[in-house]
């Protein structure tokens, strides 16, 4: 007979680097509080209480949708569902009985998964070692006739018990987290987002580095389709659920384009277009005091990602410029795109602005120098200026 398994008492959140900082550990550890209290706000809220090394939640009512939002939250390295228990080893033993035998109905009646035991104690007052305990706890809980398999190293199914000052909790699940830190502790970025699959994947790495990222898009209309803009917007609803919702600046493009094609070298287009959008961006982050930029540039994906022309398009910033997929292959940032949920969005087959008149042939090895002689004939900046001013924001919330 299977006992009826309440709901969880508590969510157990394990965080991983963040309480390795050191003298930040309390800011890093309260703005994770902060944004988990952000996550599960849609959810109805909920109790959060910091206890050392370990946060618990108390969700008001959908724990199983709370603990999807937590394994969203950057900093958090796994979140389990658990259930108090007595301290003593019949309560232990019949907790463990009821959540096996819960487990098992997810698997066929055949089956003989592998299975043990581990405890932790961080509550050292508790008469028994860890191993003791352990075995103990599987002695009580297993008999000749278990459907299970005692297997030491990579179990299918792991019974826990954590017996720590404030209780004793009994849990079998973990959902893995980002890891990371939390966003905001250090500081804003501000995304140049293109249509893509490599510029959400370069957001979402830097929001796992602790940065609060706002995104900036260029539209071109009437060379580009309003589809372009919804999937940019798509694309950040997607990347909102991972930290909150997130601001857009759109700036338009056109104009800037149109005075490249008529009066620079068809080869520097898209270094020139690329070096503009860097000033424009810069701008948009000394105006919202954001510390850099980020981009999905990559070395070598394609033949015009080259050293060179990297180095010119990252002259044109006055703000620092950060690359995070710079070393990447291809396949692991579509594997990212793909965990993140970002992909089927960026597959869309919609243009971004940099096709627009896009040259036969492009430079491979651009001089800065060079691109600046050519932007003081365009009169680039008078332009940059008014597309600066007339930039629309607007806020953009997660999708889930």
């Amino acid at each position: 007979m299977i006992t009826e398994l309440r709901n969880p008492d508590v969510l157990l959140v394990r965080y991983g680097e963040l309480a390795l900082k050191g003298g930040n550990r309390a800011n890093f550890e309260n703005t994770l509080v902060r944004n988990l209290h952000d996550a599960l706000k849609p959810l109805g809220g909920g109790t959060i209480t910091r206890r050392w090394g370990r946060i618990q939640i108390q969700p008001e009512g959908r724990w199983r949708e709370a603990m999807k939002a937590c394994a969203r939250t950057f900093g958090i390295k796994s979140v389990s569902p658990a259930w108090t228990t007595g301290r003593n080893l019949d309560s232990m033993v019949a907790m463990g009985r009821t959540l096996l035998a819960n487990k098992l109905q997810e698997y066929p009646p055949e089956a003989r998964p592998t299975f043990r035991v581990t405890v932790k104690r961080a509550d050292k007052n508790f008469p028994m070692t860890s191993g003791d305990l352990a075995v103990a706890i599987a002695e009580g809980m297993l008999d000749d006739d278990s459907p299970v398999r005692v297997q030491m190293k990579n179990p299918e199914i792991e019974f826990n018990i954590d017996l720590r000052p404030e209780g004793t909790f009994a849990f079998l699940d973990r959902l893995t987290g980002p890891g990371g830190l939390p966003v905001r502790t250090l500081g804003r970025g501000l995304c140049l987002l293109s249509g893509g699959i490599d510029s959400p994947v370069a957001a979402w790495s830097a929001m796992k580095r602790g940065l609060k990222v706002n995104f900036v898009s260029f539209h071109s209309p009437p060379y580009i389709g309003e589809g372009s803009r919804m999937k940019i917007r798509d694309l950040i609803r997607v990347l909102a659920n991972w930290q909150g919702s997130s601001k857009l600046n759109e700036v338009q493009f056109a104009e800037i384009q149109v005075a490249i094609r008529n009066g620079a070298p068809e080869s520097l287009r898209t270094i020139l277009y690329r070096r503009s959008m860097q000033r424009i961006a810069s701008h948009l982050a000394r105006r919202s005091k954001t510390g850099a930029l980020i981009t999905g540039e990559n070395l070598g994906q394609v033949a015009s990602q080259t050293l060179e022309n990297l180095a010119c398009i990252g002259a044109a910033a006055n703000v620092q410029v950060l690359r995070p997929l710079i070393t990447y292959d291809k396949e692991d940032v579509i594997n990212l795109a793909k965990h993140i949920g970002t992909y089927d969005v960026s597959i869309r087959p919609e243009p971004d602005c940099c096709t627009v008149f896009q040259p036969r042939k492009p430079a491979l090895r651009a001089r800065a120098d060079e691109c600046e002689t050519v932007e003081a004939g365009l009169n680039l900046s008078a332009i940059e200026e008014t597309v600066v001013r007339e930039s629309r924001t607007e806020r953009i919330h997660p999708d889930s």
